[in-house]
């Protein structure tokens, strides 16, 4: 008789449990003005947005962008606190780099490619600290030749080997958006156009270049 209970029991309890709505896996991209306009209709957190809709698995993700316009890996250690861990996330897509790079040449406020790595490090622990999930992505583009005329590639690839290194040292997934842009330019941008293809001055994205990032970040993502 207590057996049967027993089992009558954890039958009850594995009925109700089914009724119970799933809890939503909490993502938060952490990153700079790409980020802060891929909240606005067209950008690439609403476009995840549809990709999740679309695969029926709505129930289980909520979407939270969290970028401000010209930060640097230094400004995202800095409010890391508040604007990530204060919302208690499952899962943070860090996408920074382009400004540490471009600030550099453009106003001499950039970030030293050392300092790049110990900042970026630093997010990482104290995002492993607190449970969360972590997928890292490299800068994309500051220029869109294909012909590694960009005045920037040769910083911008140095950083994104940072990325890279990181990505390994710590087991994390990498979101390489670096070589996804560099192989659709290749096929794509026939005339070597510096702007147009998945970038509207550049560095911030247009309609292509919005889908590009959310279906290589949905790629991972749907795997965490």
């Amino acid at each position: 008789m207590k057996i049967t209970l027993g089992l009558l029991a954890g039958f009850v309890v594995l009925t109700l449990a089914s009724f119970l709505p799933m809890q939503k896996k909490k993502v938060i991209f952490f990153g700079d003005s790409i980020t802060q306009a891929a909240v606005q209709p067209g950008g690439y957190i609403v476009k995840i947005g549809e990709m999740v809709t679309a695969e029926k698995l709505s129930d289980r993700f909520d979407l939270i962008g969290a970028g401000i316009g010209g930060n640097k890996v230094y400004d995202l250690f800095l409010r890391m606190d508040d604007d990530v861990l204060a919302k208690r996330p499952d899962v943070v897509v860090i996408y920074v780099g382009v400004n540490d790079v471009w600030h550099k040449r453009s106003f001499g406020t950039g970030t030293d490619l050392d300092k790049f790595e110990r900042f970026y490090t630093a997010i990482i622990k104290k995002l492993q600290a607190a449970n969360c999930k972590i997928a890292i992505c490299t800068p994309a583009v500051i220029g869109e030749r294909t012909d590694f005329s960009n005045e920037l590639d040769g910083d911008l690839n140095l950083y994104s080997n940072v990325i890279r290194n990181l990505a390994k040292a710590n087991n994390l997934p990498l979101i390489d958006l670096r070589k996804a842009f560099l192989e659709y330019n290749l096929k794509e941008n026939k005339d070597n156009k510096e702007s147009g293809i998945l970038t509207t001055d550049r560095v911030h994205l247009n309609a292509k270049g919005n889908e590009l990032v959310a279906s290589e970040m949905w790629k991972v993502l749907k795997t965490l």
